[in-house]
């Protein structure tokens, strides 16, 4: 069904849940279907999670329903409207979650009635005599099964062959009913006596028909228990924003319950303990810790005071804090890390598109070589039923289930596991350039450090203290914003130091600062600055260290300097000795001094590092880079001025905190600053390629090995039906063990 085209639906973009789909070869008609319909460009169908993305111009989402509806297949248009889009998720999980009751009531009847038939045929079945149980019983429960499992086949067989294409449950339906009605046609059958009667036991194929319905009935309800729980990571995303939030609504503070949907930028919120945050936001007022492992992988909880910034989706663990709001809805950052994980996991890996283009023509093929077999069987004199038996093992064994579900699955379970870890990967092309990186670029301010200047060192005049030097420069560095101003002030309550009362404070651009204590002039900045100013300055600035000198003069004289330095993120130089160790090539490249640069090369263990290099310097840098690794470079980094950068290279990382510029250009995006998660992004990019690659091995396995054996008598359709239902199976379950996955350090 479908439920009408949004007046918010954008015209290049839409994208449809699809019922009905059974295996590959019905993703792969949808998608087809898709592709001749007008305006259309591009159309990707994910089997694993049952939806089609469709890009173009003008798109009618009518129409598109309408076409895919004739191919024998549901279509519900899924909202872009953030308030309707949530309720719509609500309803599509419902109906999930109603079909999987039912299938496991299928399987549950069919179980129940098949086992009568297992127990009673077994003796026939391996030769040690009769059936225990009669024909009349056999024909009743398999009708019964027929009705409680075989009509959902036959019924999306139907809407195939409608549409003009066949698909697994043509196969089903084809295999399981010959074996049915033939049956019943020998029952039907004239003749009279005991002999007659042992005659006829051994031509019925009740139990084929029932065993192998209720076998596929088992793979199916296995396979949506397994998809659904590699898709889980993208559902527990969705369920972190909660439904309402405490909007204050006067000054004195009133509150009122709201819902999400309706909060505004500037709006006013409360988080009280225990509750999670309903939008991003800015702290007003109150302290507290919030746990953000949902969200960014963080396993502990990070303080959080007024300033800081609060995301969607994070549980406040313990004091009450007032939020004004920055981005609500379809903005926030939960909402778009979801929609980015949304997106990598309907990707499609280049392997998958041929697997596709097999899957459009594997049932006619296998319908071709049934009948062949059939034949066959009956040019080499064999008889009607042992050529049908044969046919009918061809179809059940053929159903390609497994490979249609052999990328999706591995991709939707590998894209979660790293989502929850941290790190989110735009699409299926970025996971293929990730598994072949040789080197790694990185900026150096706000990625290999912090971003924020620390004091290295304190070097006062010989008759000034230490702490004195700090708490005068201190006083006057309270009236800017600069970085480093605050790296002075965080020293100087870290210390606990007094400081004194300064005024008429005044910045003297591109200089320093200057203001009065006690009516004496104070000023803090370069060296040019103070000697402009007639300041003697004693001592010489070491070119050669890392770091900034802030001097700082009490009148005429010179009383002192600080040195400031940016600090090392934690794990840099672990980070790098394990890149290094994994043969991939390292390289920084930061537009500070050359002093500055070989310090923090140094530290981190980096043998290789440009520096004083501006933005199209990085660009050069970086193409060079991509051509002496033949396409096979990454960049890491955090600004505005690593956007360019990130664009170009083969795979670009943002670090989170950085600048939405450098996060719309990257590839991949850490959501923690910690550095250790590039090597792991990296990690969870091969292990799921390698598990694509091994479920495809396990889905061409049981084809390719399964079809010849049946064709020639040696697989029978009971166990063709436990071999099918066991492909489907092991690979969805293959790819659910990539929810396991975690980065290495958190596994040592």
């Amino acid at each position: 069904m479908h439920e009408g085209k949004p007046v918010t639906a954008t015209p290049d973009h839409l994208t449809f849940d699809i019922t009905g789909m059974t295996c590959a070869a019905c993703s792969a008609r949808v998608e087809k279907v898709l592709s001749r319909q007008p305006g259309v460009d591009k159309a990707s169908v994910n089997l694993a999670l049952e939806r089609a993305d469709i890009s173009g111009s003008g798109l009618d989402s009518d129409v598109l329903a309408k076409a895919i509806g004739k191919a024998g297949y549901g279509a519900i248009l899924r909202r872009t409207d953030f308030a309707a889009a949530r309720l719509a998720d609500a309803k599509r999980d419902a109906a999930r979650r109603a079909e999987e009751r039912q299938t496991f009531l299928r399987l549950v009847v069919s179980a129940l009635l098949t086992l009568p038939i297992m127990i009673g045929t077994l003796p026939m079945m391996t030769g040690l005599g009769d059936s225990w149980i009669g024909a009349g019983w056999q024909a009743i429960l398999t009708t019964g099964v027929m009705l409680a499992s075989g009509t959902r086949f036959w019924r999306e067989a139907f809407g195939a062959l409608r549409g003009g294409s066949a698909n697994m449950a043509v196969l089903v339906s084809l295999g399981t009913g010959v074996a049915y009605f033939w049956s019943l046609w020998v029952m039907a059958a004239p003749g009279t006596g005991t002999h007659h009667a042992q005659s006829m036991a051994s031509h019925l194929h009740f139990e084929a028909a029932a065993m192998v319905l209720t076998l596929v009935m088992l793979g199916k309800y296995l396979e949506a228990r397994a998809k659904s729980g590699a898709a889980g990571a993208l559902r527990a995303l969705g369920k972190l924003q909660p439904d309402t939030a405490e909007r204050i609504i006067d000054t004195a503070g009133k509150t009122e319950r709201v819902g999400i949907e309706t909060l505004a930028i500037g709006d006013r919120i409360i988080i009280r303990p225990g509750t999670r945050v309903p939008a991003d936001g800015r702290i007003i007022e109150g302290r507290s810790s919030l746990d953000e492992a949902m969200v960014t992988g963080e396993s502990l909880p990070v303080p959080r005071e007024p300033g800081d910034m609060v995301v969607t989706g994070t549980t406040n663990t313990d004091g009450v804090l007032t939020v004004e709001v920055t981005a609500a809805g379809a903005d926030t950052r939960l909402a778009r890390m979801t929609r980015l994980v949304e997106e990598a996991q309907t990707g499609q890996a280049p392997v998958q598109k041929l697997v596709d283009r097999i899957s459009a023509v594997f049932v006619p093929i296998i319908l071709v070589i049934a009948a062949l077999t059939f034949a066959g069987w009956l040019m080499a004199g064999y008889g009607v039923e042992p050529a049908m038996v044969a046919a009918v093992a061809v179809l059940v064994i053929a159903c390609p289930c497994a490979l249609g579900l052999a990328t999706p699955t591995a991709l939707v379970a590998g894209t979660g596991a790293a989502a929850r870890a941290g790190i989110l990967i735009r699409d299926i092309e970025t996971l293929e350039r990730a598994t072949s990186i040789h080197a790694i670029a990185f900026d150096k301010t706000g990625t290999l450090t912090r971003g924020e200047p620390e004091i290295t060192d304190i070097l006062p005049a010989d008759d000034v203290a230490p702490d004195d030097l700090l708490a005068i420069a201190a006083s006057i560095e309270t009236a800017s914003e600069h970085p480093l101003a605050r790296a002075v002030i965080r020293r100087a309550e870290g210390n606990g130091l007094a400081v004194p009362q300064a005024e008429a404070i005044r910045a003297v651009p591109g200089m320093g600062l200057e203001g009065r204590i006690d009516g004496t002039m104070i000023r803090v900045g370069s060296r040019a600055f103070l000697l402009a100013e007639a300041v003697h300055i004693p001592v010489e600035d070491d070119l050669h260290a890392a770091g900034t000198l802030a001097h700082v003069a009490r009148g005429d004289r010179w009383i002192g300097a600080l040195r400031l330095a940016d600090e090392l993120r934690e794990n840099a130089a672990s980070t790098i000795a394990e890149l290094n160790e994994a043969e991939i090539r390292t390289v920084m490249l930061t537009g500070d001094n050359e002093p500055t640069a070989r310090d923090i090369a140094t530290r981190i263990g980096l043998s290789d590092f440009r520096s004083g290099l501006k933005p199209d310097d990085k660009l050069k840098a970086i193409r060079t880079l991509s051509q002496e690794t033949k396409g096979h470079a990454a960049f890491v980094g955090d600004g505005l001025n690593d956007a360019p950068a990130l664009a170009a290279a083969d795979l670009g990382i943002a670090m989170a905190g950085g600048t939405d510029a450098a996060r719309e250009a990257a590839d991949i995006t850490l959501m923690r600053p910690d550095l250790r998660l590039i090597a792991a992004a990296l990690d969870v990019a091969g292990k799921t390629r390698r598990t694509i690659r091994s479920n495809l091995v396990w889905a061409l396995i049981y084809n390719l090995v399964g079809v010849p054996l049946a064709a020639f008598g040696i697989l029978p359709p009971v166990f063709a039906g436990a071999a099918m239902a066991f492909s489907s199976v092991s690979v969805v379950t293959n790819s659910a063990l990539m929810a396991r996955w975690r980065p290495r350090f958190e596994r040592s």
